[in-house]
């Protein structure tokens, strides 16, 4: 009788996730807090940060990176943290010193680094290990250092972490990449002003107003992380094909719910109804429907009736509670 395999959908435990990835590749451990996962398919490498931790909070199986490993069949290097480290540990140092000293960034013809918050901090970093690639940050940090960053209040516990020693200060780091691409919500103010420390002439600016602190979870929501990360791994990605992609937004519901809390906030009534009534034309929005229905009976009753509303009057959903 053979041995049942564990792979991560059918881990009890961390032992057992991590012993589920090493069914994928090679699992390597860097120090307590730290692992590494390895698989090689292509000549384009995909080098992703990610929560371990918070991957299997959220009921992730795989990485990001080792999930699109075997969706498009590229190489695929996932470091992984157990927790809130930034990737500040002398272990995480070591192992991409070998990888330099190894030339192995050299073997792969494309190497592409990914990572959001704390791991996008990483992946800036860490990419001037692979000079000539591309990174894609989301929400970085540039630095946690208190003499760069006082002013951001939201990590004040991980100020006694060290960054002024190797892979430093992520911003510089991003010198020997090719292109990098920094996203953000211009409307969260800490995330803007990391960003605005990472302008640099290889460095694109991506503003993507209103996702707020969940911008790769919205993006994975719109269908779209895997295919800007596939475009990067092509060589293909820019900032007209970010922004053609990003038009998914439109027809995102999440993203059209937190897009009627900001304009309904009474200053704005007929770009609010211009709003509804553009989403209710294309979608199915009971919300949307019911704030247009009733901002034009208040435009009706001032007098002053809406231009684009029609007369027939909207139904009500169906679907209780919706």
């Amino acid at each position: 009788m053979t041995e049942d395999v564990i792979t991560p959908h059918t881990a009890t435990d961390v032992d057992e996730w991590y012993q589920g990835l090493g069914q994928l590749g090679i699992v390597r451990s860097l120090g307590g807090a730290h692992r590494a996962v390895l698989v090689e398919d292509s000549r384009t490498l995909l080098v992703t940060f990610e929560r371990a931790d918070a991957l299997r909070a959220t009921g992730h199986d795989l990485p990001l990176g080792q999930r699109l490993a075997q969706d498009s069949g590229v190489s695929a290097l996932t470091i992984l943290s157990e927790r809130e480290t930034w990737f500040r540990d002398r272990d995480v140092y070591a192992y991409f010193d070998e990888l330099i000293d190894d030339a192995f960034f050299d073997d792969f013809d494309r190497v592409v680094f990914y990572g959001e918050g704390c791991c996008g901090y990483a992946a800036a970093a860490y990419s001037v290990a692979a000079p000539g690639a591309v990174v894609i940050a989301l929400r970085p940090q540039a630095s946690l250092d208190a003499r760069v960053a006082e002013w951001d209040q939201r990590f004040f516990d991980k100020r006694r972490l060290n960054f002024t020693d190797r892979f430093g200060y992520a911003p510089d780091m991003l010198d020997a990449a090719e292109l990098a691409f920094v996203v953000y919500d211009p409307e969260q103010d800490y995330d803007a002003m990391h960003a605005a420390l990472f302008t640099r002439r290889n460095v694109s600016k991506l503003r993507t107003r209103f996702l707020g602190d969940q911008i790769g979870e919205m993006l994975m929501g719109m269908g779209i992380l895997e295919e800007i990360l596939d475009a990067a791994c092509e060589g293909q990605l820019s900032e007209t094909v970010f922004n053609r992609l990003y038009r998914a937004r439109r027809n995102y519901a999440p993203y059209l719910n937190v897009l009627l809390e900001v304009f309904d906030d009474g200053v704005r009534p007929f770009m609010t109804a211009a709003m509804c009534k553009s989403v209710s034309d294309r979608m199915e929005m009971p919300n949307h429907r019911r704030r247009l229905k009733d901002l034009a009976r208040s435009f009706k009753d001032q007098g002053n009736p809406l231009p684009f509303w029609d007369t027939k009057p909207v139904s009500e959903p169906e679907v209780e509670g919706a």
